[in-house]
């Protein structure tokens, strides 16, 4: 079964997925954009490995539309809840990445640990 999808703008194929991570090939079509979309939990980054791509973020606490013209050999990251969207100004390929970030810190103790009473009966 492939994993490759035709898209208005192009086509992309899932190369690799798991619980925290997506890794996808794109091929875009200049003059063509995919829909402005944002992620809940995922992180969506893009990096050029040939032509040229626009990507978009709207910047919801400044009210501004972000804009970052990328070539071969350029990365660039949108953070989960912004609305984004790119754009093929020159017909190219490039590979998206989706991921979910861990929190560190996240524990949460009910109690402290230490020394174990002798009897707990």
């Amino acid at each position: 079964m492939s994993n490759i999808q035709g898209k208005v703008w192009g086509k992309t194929e899932e190369i690799y997925k798991n619980s925290t991570l997506e890794f996808h090939r794109i091929d875009f079509n200049a003059g063509y954009q995919c829909s402005e979309h944002k992620h809940q939990t995922k992180s969506n980054g893009f990096y050029v490995v040939s032509g040229e791509m626009l990507v978009r973020v709207w910047q919801k606490e400044q009210g501004l539309i972000d804009e970052t013209l990328l070539g071969p050999g350029d990365f660039t990251a949108v953070k989960p809840g912004l609305y984004h969207q790119f754009i093929g100004i020159e017909d190219g390929l490039a590979f998206e990445l989706y991921w979910s970030e861990m929190e560190h810190n996240d524990i949460q103790r009910q109690v402290s640990g230490g020394e174990s009473p002798a009897d707990t009966t």
